[in-house]
């Protein structure tokens, strides 16, 4: 297992090198001035600029551009962000946890609530709670999550006058007074500005894993061995969680990997709308004023997601099935 994810890292390299490099010359061949906000400013003189143009090598071909690059980012430097006057670095280390949280909750909300409601679905197939749980899966996976996002903030705030609903926040990350709050109380002031969004992002996520959990459940269920294991008088808890859930299950897994990374694409709009500040905005933001260090720092960690996330749907594939370990 060691030895397939090293050659899993290895393997990714390439991957992305290819990812970055195809990045940085489409935002080449955008128009604009990468440094157009220091060419118009009247305090910033044009040697200043001619000379953060050499250090940068912009005045250099593409390739070269990207060379240069390629090695600070080999020593951790990605460069300055010339929207925001920072390095990119301290950039996005601001906004990663903020975004991880947010796919953190909705990854583990969305695989508790998914898989159990699959696997009833599939046993109690055509029952009104298949039908019920059907109709709620298609009403999730056709609505985009921030036309999803702006219902429930309507909702949300046209329930202000009940109780429990005055408490949840509608958009933000934190309270004005958070500074002034006790450990606890900020602990409880995120939480509560994280229950729209990670509601959002896992009822998006939420319908269609429940979908294809529940089809690989009933293609088990459908099975030979399956039968076998009925007619041998096994209670049939034992064959739904024992034999058949243990290998309908080995999909989702492989799921895993690339759920984990889309949920940063997916959050950009939904973290503009609810004023989140996370990765997905950044970029956003990076691309409308062709930051282009920034935009190359967010490629870097969604692709960086991606790997990871792969890598621990391969552990936990081994982890489930005996015969990827063999």
């Amino acid at each position: 297992m060691k030895e397939e994810l090293i050659r899993r890292a290895m393997v990714s390299i390439p991957q992305l090198l290819l990812m970055s490099f195809i990045t940085f010359l489409f935002i080449d061949l955008a128009p604009g001035d990468i440094l157009a906000n220091y060419r118009f400013d009247p305090r910033i003189s044009s040697e200043t600029v001619a000379e953060i143009e050499q250090k940068y090598h912009f005045d250099k071909p593409i390739v070269v551009q990207y060379g240069h690059w390629l090695l600070r980012a080999v020593r951790l430097d990605l460069g300055h962000s010339f929207s925001r006057d920072a390095s990119v670095t301290s950039v996005i280390g601001e906004r990663l946890f903020n975004t991880l949280t947010l796919s953190f909750f909705s990854i583990l909300f969305t695989w508790t609530i998914a898989i159990p409601l699959g696997i009833y679905a599939a046993v109690k197939q055509y029952s009104w709670g298949d039908r019920i749980m059907s109709l709620i899966s298609y009403f999730g996976m056709s609505l985009p999550s921030f036309f999803l996002a702006l219902m429930v903030m309507f909702l949300v705030f046209s329930a202000r006058d009940l109780p429990l609903i005055s408490l949840i926040p509608i958009g933000g990350m934190a309270s004005s007074d958070y500074d002034q709050m006790s450990f606890f109380g900020k602990i409880i002031d995120r939480a509560a500005h994280m229950i729209i969004p990670v509601s959002v992002l896992t009822v998006g996520a939420l319908a269609g894993l429940q979908r294809i959990s529940r089809g690989n459940m009933l293609e088990e269920l459908r099975k030979q061995y399956v039968v076998t294991a009925r007619a041998k008088g096994l209670p049939e808890n034992k064959v739904v969680y024992r034999h058949a859930l243990r290998n309908a299950v080995n999909p989702l897994i492989t799921l895993f990997g690339f759920e984990f990374s889309a949920l940063l694409s997916g959050a950009a709009l939904l973290e503009i709308i609810l004023n989140w500040p996370g990765l997905g905005s950044l970029m956003l933001a990076a691309v409308r004023s062709q930051d282009i260090f920034l935009i190359m720092g967010s490629m870097l960690m969604g692709g960086l997601m991606l790997i990871v996330g792969n890598m621990v749907a391969d552990v936990l594939l081994v982890i489930a099935d005996p015969r990827v370990r063999k």
